[in-house]
Order: C-alpha cells, then structure tokens, then sequence
C-alpha cells in the first residue's frame, strides 16, 4: 500500500530556521510549502540550498491578511504547519512595539483562526520564545514563570496564553509551543550579535574594516546551532499529545566569550582592557579591534538565559549535537569564506 506524502506549510520559510527546517521536512519525504511575504527582492536567493523550486512551492501571502492565509491553507491542505513568521529582532521591538505585536501576536491568532476553519485536526508549531521568561533566574524549564521585558517578549507569552493554551484547552487543537532558547548558525542575520561578530571579525581579519562595536559584553545566553533545534520542531508535531518544550544546550556564555572563540577559530587573539562603556578588545599588535558602544544596549536587558531541556530531552529524545565552540568556528569559518569570496580575496585557515 502506497504511503500517503506528508504536507507541511512553513511560515517564515526564508529566514534562519526556515530554511533548515525546509530541507529537514523534504529529506523526510513531506511536500513542503512555504508563506513568503512579497519583497521587491528574489525570497529563494535566501534559502541557502534550497534554489529548486521543484523541492519546494513558495506562496504569497501575509500574516497581516487573513484572506491570504485562508486561501493558502485551502490550497496547500497541511498536515502540519509550522508558525516561525515574526518580527524577531528583540532590539527593534522597542521601537516598533506595534508593528511587533501585529505579527507575533495578531499574525499568529489569524493563521490558527484559518488552520482550524479548514481542518480541526491540523497539527501547529508555534515558535515561543526564551525572551518570554525574560527576567527569571535559570536554569529556565517549562514551569519557570514569565517575566519578559521586551515587546517581543511580550507578544510572544500574549500569543502562547492565547492560541497556544488557549485553543488547545477550548478545542482540542493539536499545537505546541516550543520555547527555543537562542540558535544561530551561518545564515543568521548579520543585524543578530553572533552574526555580526563573525561577519565582522572575518572583515578585520582580511582587512576589510578597523573595528567591531558591541553592547553589553556580559549578557549571557545559552546557543545552540539551529540546524539541531528544527529536528525538535518536528519531533513535537509527531508526538501522540501536543505539549510545550524547552529546547536549549544547558550551558550559558557572554557574549564576551563567543567574541573569544570566532576570533580564536580565525587565528586571532583578543585581550581586554577597561571597564564597562571603556572596556575594549585589542589584538596581538595593541590594535583596538572590539568597542563598547552604549547604543546598542537594550532598554531593558535580559542579563542570563540558560535552558534546561529536560523533558525535551526524555520526551522527544532530542539532544543538541553541536557545542557552543563548534557553533561558533562553524560560522567563523563560513564568514571568512564568504567575504574572502565576495571580495576577490583568497584565504585558508590553518
């Protein structure tokens, strides 16, 4: 007998986690469809290898328009949708709070509100966020209280209370949160830190720019590698009940530390001197190569988030199979190729 092929629709398809969990779906044998939002850019230059529309369908549509979302559902007839549209730059939430909470919040109860009117049966993943728990101490699990202190924060606990919660308790709908603590990778946004801080460090190491600026320096985060933490999208879609998951690695690092590593990874070393605002990274030669620039704190920080993945790790069977030092070489050594490509230059690491 035949095996029925397995359809899947993926919000925010083009970016990060998009992209990985696109390949990941198609590997397994799904149909893959994709909701991208129309730009006066090419969205498949950005799905790394995924330039082969015959993989997978790309759908106009918008998370502000409910019209388009029902008709894309209708279409595409899902199995399983996976919910990673959003404004995510936690930064840029607090000068666009509106804008954020349209998406994260009023997006999410649009596209649940479309999935349900077209089949009740329909299993979601919504991707929640750690920034929910904002200010708790860790280790953070799935009882740890919410405390965000950011809009994105914000819009993301109002839309995990809401439709996640919320709709699972009223009607029974299969949906789960998953409470993803910080993942990178190679095809991070370079507006993110850990981006940034490769992309930046790989420019000073060809001599393609004098110097990289930074925020806070001691905010701590738990990252983890992003190809690893869609495998725990799918694996909570595939369980018998729906439920919410921590996925994290356990472990903490300033952001001090990841500057440390990508450097190292790049045959660099850094020393730090001063303090605070004046504190500053400088290399072999006592050139200055890491500022402290105060415009990029956050108005309210998150100083430490640290995941404890436990249940994730009992009930999904899920692990993370890269370590922060992998991570971050990962992305050191893709960003010194990138840049070494795209400017002409020739360049292997030892």
């Amino acid at each position: 007998m035949k095996q029925i092929q397995k359809r899947a629709l993926i919000t925010g398809i083009t970016g990060q986690d998009g992209s990985y969990l696109a390949e990941l779906l198609y590997d397994k044998g799904y149909k893959v469809f994709g909701l991208i939002r129309r730009t006066s850019t090419d969205p498949l230059m950005r799905i790394e290898k995924l330039y082969f529309s015959e993989k997978i369908t790309l759908l106009n549509g918008n998370m502000r328009d409910i019209s388009s979302l029902e008709r894309i559902i209708a279409e595409t007839r899902p199995d399983e949708i996976y919910n990673l549209a959003a404004q995510s730059d936690v930064g840029i939430s607090f000068s666009c709070p509106e804008e954020t909470f349209e998406i994260n919040y009023y997006g999410v109860g649009r596209l649940v509100n479309a999935a349900m009117r077209q089949n009740p049966k329909v299993r979601i993943y919504q991707a929640s966020t750690s920034e929910m728990f904002g200010k708790t101490k860790p280790p953070q699990n799935e009882t740890s209280q919410f405390q965000p202190v950011s809009p994105y924060g914000e819009a993301k606990l109002k839309a995990h209370e809401d439709f996640v919660k919320g709709y699972r308790e009223r009607y029974g709908l299969f949906i789960c949160s998953g409470f993803l603590f910080n993942h990178e990778s190679p095809r991070r946004g370079k507006h993110f830190v850990t981006r940034k801080i490769a992309h930046s460090l790989a420019k000073i190491k060809l001599g393609l720019q004098k110097s990289l600026e930074l925020g806070n320096l001691n905010a701590r985060r738990d990252w983890g590698f992003a190809g690893d933490y869609v495998e725990a999208m799918w694996k909570m879609l595939q369980q018998k009940r729906p439920a919410d998951f921590v996925i994290a690695t356990g472990q903490s690092h300033t952001v001090r530390e990841f500057v440390e590593v990508v450097a190292k990874a790049m045959n660099m070393r850094i020393k730090w001197q001063g303090k605070g605002e004046k504190e500053v990274g400088v290399d072999d030669s006592g050139k200055v190569i890491v500022r402290v620039n105060k415009r990029y704190y956050r108005p309210r920080e998150v100083n430490n988030l640290r995941g404890n993945s436990g249940k994730a790790r009992k009930i999904l069977h899920w692990r993370p199979k890269v370590s922060f030092d992998g991570l971050a070489r990962m992305m050191a050594v893709e960003d010194l190729k990138t840049v070494a490509r795209e400017n002409g230059l020739q360049y292997k690491l030892n």
